[in-house]
């Protein structure tokens, strides 16, 4: 399965010149890419952009749509009203181009041919548009609707500004995100680290210790167990001798142990208990308080649920014209609406 994205005014050039930067190991630069239309009826469009999340395949998928506007005549004048289809361009991996058609072609019936991709002749007023070379294609077509044999573009099919989808691998984006993670620090367990040996140049270590303090050069009088004061020593300004360290603190510290352990002799004061850590299952835990949904999540959910009521097959919910509105907000907040759709419609 795949996670599909919506990326807003981009086209699949501009995608493809950033993927290493985008994707990382994710996007492999040598794998042979192809160019492919695809043609469904209009209100199928929501399920092709997902179409992604459902298929498994080993590069990124990128699509964008093509709205036909002045050139929509020239459709019509092959038997296609425009307005009845939704028209895709995908550029993907050659290897992935089966497992993404496979169930549209051998359930659907979907019908594959080619086709002619070619500029908006001169004739007709179109804003803004440059000339290409005339580009043959593979194109697969629901079967509900006519053919066609030529397509009118503006501009080469990847260089369509509009919204695109992509598609990427769902267990290589999951690699992805746990190699980042890792080297972030985050989700990484706790372990106890092995220290590790310091080395420094000799221009900067202090002389090697080989004296040590054994346990003869300190006599400590037999008396009871006391809690050790806590000795808070500053930090070196300069090199300083390990040995002269540790005897300095030991001499210190030796002197205020005495006193404090004669005065808990004549007081005959107890020893203060270990402190007892209590159990794990006594310790408050904090309660789990999820997420409450969005403004536009709610919006959305009551849009599906209303359509619902109303009778609305799944398929045709994208009619409606609170949809895309709905959706475009929601791309602009990072809220993905298809898991939710698929929640309340279980379409599978």
């Amino acid at each position: 399965m795949g996670i599909t994205a919506m990326i807003p005014g981009t086209t699949i050039d501009g995608l493809l010149s950033e993927a290493r930067e985008r994707w990382h190991d994710i996007f492999d630069p040598e794998a042979l890419r192809m160019q492919v239309m695809i043609i469904c009826p209009r209100k199928e469009r929501k399920i092709l952009e997902m179409h992604g999340d459902m298929v498994e395949h080993g590069q990124p998928v990128i699509g964008v749509f093509h709205r036909p506007r002045a050139e929509a005549v020239l459709l019509q004048e092959q038997g296609l009203d425009p307005r009845d289809a939704s028209f895709q361009f995908l550029d993907l991996a050659t290897s992935d181009l089966g497992p993404w058609m496979q169930h549209m072609v051998t359930s659907e019936k979907w019908i594959r041919s080619s086709i002619s991709v070619q500029p908006v002749p001169f004739s007709v007023d179109v804003p803004a548009q440059r000339a290409f070379e005339n580009i043959t294609m593979i194109c697969f077509r629901h079967p509900d609707l006519p053919p066609i044999e030529r397509y009118y573009l503006p501009f080469p099919p990847t260089s369509i500004p509009n919204k695109c989808f992509v598609s990427l691998p769902r267990r290589q984006a999951a690699e992805l995100a746990r190699q980042q993670a890792e080297i972030l620090g985050v989700g990484r367990a706790a372990e106890p680290a092995t220290p590790e040996p310091i080395v420094v140049e000799e221009s900067s270590a202090p002389e090697p210790v080989t004296e040590y303090v054994e346990a003869r050069e300190v006599t400590i009088p037999a008396q009871e167990s006391v809690p050790l004061p806590t000795i808070e020593t500053e930090e070196p300004k300069g090199p300083q001798s390990v040995t002269d360290a540790i005897t300095k603190a030991t001499t210190d510290g030796f002197d205020e142990m005495k006193a404090a352990g004669d005065e808990l002799e004549e007081a005959k004061v107890p020893l203060p208990p270990n402190p007892v850590e209590p159990p794990l299952e006594e310790v408050d835990s904090e309660p789990v308080v999820e997420a409450p949904q969005t403004e536009i999540e709610i919006e959305f959910r009551a849009l599906v649920s209303e359509l619902m009521a109303n009778g609305i097959e799944p398929s045709e919910m994208v009619d409606d014209p609170r949809w895309e509105s709905i959706n475009e907000r929601a791309s602009a907040v990072g809220f993905e609406t298809w898991p939710v759709f698929m929640e309340l419609t279980s379409v599978q």
